[in-house]
């Protein structure tokens, strides 16, 4: 069995372990908090660039170093700004709804989204200027 699969199934039993424990806790009435979303994101995260890249000594899949990866990885990084963006969008117009107020965090959180990607633009093509 080749390495990125083997990953693949490890890094899916664990996060299988953890979102069922999560489960349980909310069943119990415990509180779910900060740690199981960040270590239920950071095992998705995982799983998802072990299924999707190759392995350089195995030669099984695009790997992220070559031209290609680096083209998926500047479209995908693009895109998923701007969904993030309208997921922050929603958010704040979500909180205003339901609590009547504007959370000034999240809003600032959306005024620093926008300009993100055209900053960032700037100083990578002041780079190469």
């Amino acid at each position: 069995m080749k390495t990125r699969k083997i990953g693949a199934v490890v890094i899916g039993t664990a996060i299988l372990i953890v979102i069922g424990y999560t489960i349980f806790n909310i069943i119990t009435g415990k509180a779910v908090g900060f740690q199981e979303v960040i270590v239920i994101g950071t095992l998705l995260m995982m799983f998802l660039s072990t299924i999707t890249w190759g392995n350089k000594e195995e030669k099984d899949g695009i790997l992220i170093e070559e031209e290609l990866g680096q083209r998926i990885t500047e479209k995908s990084s693009k895109i998923s700004y701007f969904i993030l963006l309208f997921l922050i969008l929603i958010a704040v117009a979500a909180d205003e709804i339901v609590n009547g107020t504007i959370n000034v965090f999240l809003l600032a959180i959306l005024g620093l989204a926008m300009i993100l990607l055209p900053l960032v633009e700037f100083f990578v093509a002041k780079k190469f200027q």
